[in-house]
């Protein structure tokens, strides 16, 4: 929308976690440093909270970025699930296909693909995103896998990230053992003021082409008063703010433009300033426009807060007055002109709208981002069942050809039915047979008969 006026080759205040956006503030780099140590001495769990929008999704990836081909990671990011249900999505990501088994044969099989892995010299790597959905059970069947171990270091690790209600989680006693095995723990708390003004001019440097557009300390200010330092609601503000500069044809941001930007957003909601700073917040002056009545035209309170009523032709006036130095300032709408809304008006609707989507699309991301992870497990049950369907084929076409060899062979070695020879008569292969006088051949044949068809009657001479 903006970044060709401003720019820019991308939004730099987008709410998709981008590692390449990362601030590494004092926090950041600390939670970053606790999580590599963590990770390459293969201690306990690692623990990482945040309030929501902290960055802790967008810390995770840039950590999972960073590590060596050595690292096999299995991660979690929809853990709205049973306790056995995580199981299968842990077994799943580590790519083991079949877990239509018993609990305790996938037990197995997960422990002895994590020793085949470590054999490997690799280090499997479990990463549970959004932890503070799982309940005690769940969390006591991670604990579990823990133990699967050698005699001098853990076979997985296990690092879990959610908001700071997984701590009160682990600190219920029944999860006295859990919190027994945790070896790092961080908790990111907001950016101060100084380093919401640095976050802020980091990513907007980052995004830009040539001579990057900069916030000025006041409006970092007012922005840090707002937002309390989380970096996700510093992206809302200042992509409004950058929304509103391009409707104004405003390439400039001040203070005063993150005030109006900060009052829009708070009639929808999306924001909400301070006791402090609203005690604070900058007094904008009346501005003398002569407009003719348009009764038919939505004044600016309507165009932003659709709610409201509109007011009657009667309450418009043909401009507003300026008041004296020191006089009550009274509010009087400004009726708008027939040729549409004002450029102000549009700027206004138009950081409203963008920050309501980029909500909006966060969220929706976050369920598509569930949705693709259940479609890839169904995929890989299928892939699974198919995978033994042909093996069960290939099996059955074995035992066949199988059996025909064997009926082959059993055809080949049968003798051909003749009439036994008689045990008290052999034939010797070096002498000749003597000769045999006719009755007495005759009788050798009915002998031979009598046997064969059980004939009682004796043969008479």
């Amino acid at each position: 929308m903006y970044e060709r006026f401003y720019n820019l080759r991308e939004r730099p205040f987008a709410l998709s976690p981008d590692p390449e956006y990362l601030y590494l503030s004092r926090v950041h780099s600390e939670a970053l440093d606790s999580i590599r140590y963590g990770i390459e001495s293969r201690a306990g769990f690692i623990i990482v909270t945040g309030e929501i929008g902290a960055g802790k999704t967008t810390l995770l990836q840039s950590v999972l970025q960073r590590l060596d081909d050595r690292t096999v990671i299995a991660r979690v990011v929809n853990t709205m699930l049973e306790p056995r249900e995580l199981l299968d999505a842990i077994a799943l990501d580590f790519g083991l296909t079949d877990v239509s088994k018993s609990k305790p044969v996938l037990v197995r099989d997960l422990g002895m693909f994590l020793v085949e892995q470590r054999r490997q010299g690799r280090r499997p790597l479990l990463v549970i995103d959004e932890a503070q959905n799982l309940g005690p059970q769940a969390l006591e069947e991670v604990r579990l896998l823990s133990n699967l171990e050698t005699e001098k270091s853990k076979l997985l690790q296990i690092l879990l990230a959610g908001q700071p209600n997984l701590r009160d989680t682990i600190a219920s006693p029944e999860l006295e053992q859990f919190r027994q095995r945790i070896a790092v723990s961080y908790h990111l708390r907001p950016l101060d003021a100084d380093e919401t003004a640095a976050y802020i001019n980091f990513r907007l440097q980052h995004a830009a082409l040539g001579e990057p557009v900069r916030f000025p300390d006041d409006a970092c200010s007012l922005v840090h008063q707002v937002s309390g330092g989380v970096p996700r609601v510093i992206n809302v503000v200042c992509d409004a703010a950058l929304v509103f500069g391009y409707a104004e044809e405003r390439r400039t941001i001040d203070r005063a433009m993150i005030d109006e930007v900060i009052t829009e957003l708070e009639e929808t909601s999306i924001v909400r300033r301070p006791a402090a700073a609203a005690a604070g917040a900058v007094e904008r002056p009346a501005r003398s426009v002569t407009r003719p009545v348009a009764p038919a035209a939505a004044p600016l309170t309507a165009v932003l807060s659709p709610a409201q009523p509109r007011p009657t032709p009667a309450m418009a006036t043909p401009s507003t007055v300026v008041p004296a130095d020191n006089a009550p300032i009274m509010a009087q709408p400004v009726a708008a002109s027939t040729d549409g809304p004002s450029p102000r008006d549009r700027a206004l609707a138009a950081a409203r709208d963008a920050a309501v989507q980029a909500t909006d699309l966060a969220s929706a991301r976050e369920e598509l981002a569930a949705e693709r992870e259940s479609m890839a497990r169904r995929l890989r049950e299928l892939a699974a069942r198919e995978q033994a369907l042909l093996e069960r084929e290939r099996q059955v076409a074995e035992q066949r050809r199988i059996m025909g060899e064997e009926y082959r062979l059993l055809r080949q070695t049968q003798p051909t039915r003749s009439a036994p020879a008689s045990p008290a008569r052999s034939v010797s292969i070096n002498k000749p047979a003597a000769p045999v006088s006719t009755r007495e051949a005759e009788l050798t044949v009915w002998q031979r008969l009598s046997r064969l068809f059980g004939w009682g009657h004796a043969v008479r001479s």
